[in-house]
């Protein structure tokens, strides 16, 4: 593969990538224990991810159960919990805290498929802002540097590989669709 056409392939998969950790982060009804990876704890004047102050763990399809290393940061993460925009409200026994995670409802499971086709489709976006540039860049080196007919096949590999990865976009949406809608 030509090495200007790797700098955007390298771009493309960075958004591939995002819209993989935004897709991780949404809760599909089970527990799935990205959905604390946005959420940091004051360890000690230091924000810090919550998997790094405890042990987190699944130990039903609802439940995340977060164990803390340090008894007193107890507080410290269940009011990064609470401050979050997770929705839903730690249980606190004195040595480790539960996250219940209600049944999803259908409206709420529709709303969420809206949401992710909207992160989707911003996705499609930055996939063809990235294209554009290309052809730009392409068609200032197709002006001097290089023939018009090697500029023209430039831009011709960068639409084929901006429709992978649209495709793969479709795919991912699909997946995380197929996965909130089951109940």
């Amino acid at each position: 593969m030509d090495a200007r056409l790797q700098a955007y392939e390298e771009k493309m998969k960075k958004t591939l990538e995002f819209l993989g950790e935004e897709y991780a982060a949404v809760r599909a009804g089970r527990a799935n224990p990205h959905v604390l990876d946005k959420i940091k704890v004051d360890y000690y004047g230091t924000p810090t991810p919550i998997q790094q102050v405890g042990n987190v763990s699944v130990p039903e399809a609802r439940i995340i159960q977060i164990a803390p290393w340090d008894k007193s940061m107890l507080k410290a993460i269940e009011k990064a919990i609470l401050t979050s925009d997770i929705g839903i409200n730690p249980q606190n026994d004195g040595s480790i805290i539960r996250l219940q995670f209600p049944e999803l409802t259908e409206e709420r499971r529709k709303d969420l498929v809206k949401d992710i086709k909207k992160k989707a489709e911003e996705s499609k976006v930055a996939l063809r802002n990235v294209r554009r540039d290309g052809n730009e860049e392409f068609k200032k080196l197709g002006k001097g540097e290089i023939s018009e007919d090697e500029a023209a096949d430039l831009a011709d590999s960068l639409q084929k590989l901006t429709d992978d990865y649209i495709a793969k976009i479709d795919k991912a949406l699909e997946e995380k669709t197929k996965e909130l809608m089951t109940v």
